[in-house]
């Protein structure tokens, strides 16, 4: 089971949508109205930590600054990986 994050679509253009949380299995369909008001309501994309921050968790060594550097996809003369910057007095 899933939660899904819905916004209710509000007819009026002053009139904040209200969000809210439901459980679904993956296999429903969306919802189209909110249960409580029955305002048309569209299912809204979160973040969330996804399939990586699971790998990620399970994996037994750490990233290390190392490691990330060498994958970092940065443009070339970047101030990244150069080490702490440190203010000039």
């Amino acid at each position: 089971m899933a939660t899904y994050i819905y916004e209710t679509i509000p007819r009026q253009p002053d009139k904040l949508p209200r969000r809210f949380e439901v459980v679904q299995s993956m296999k429903d369909a969306p919802l189209k109205t909110d249960p409580e008001t029955g305002e048309a309501v569209r299912r809204v994309i979160s973040g969330g930590f996804g399939l990586m921050g699971v790998v990620e968790k399970k994996s037994s060594k750490a990233p290390t600054a190392a490691s990330a550097a060498k994958t970092a996809a940065c443009a070339p003369g970047c101030a990244c990986h150069r080490g702490p910057r440190i203010p000039s007095v």
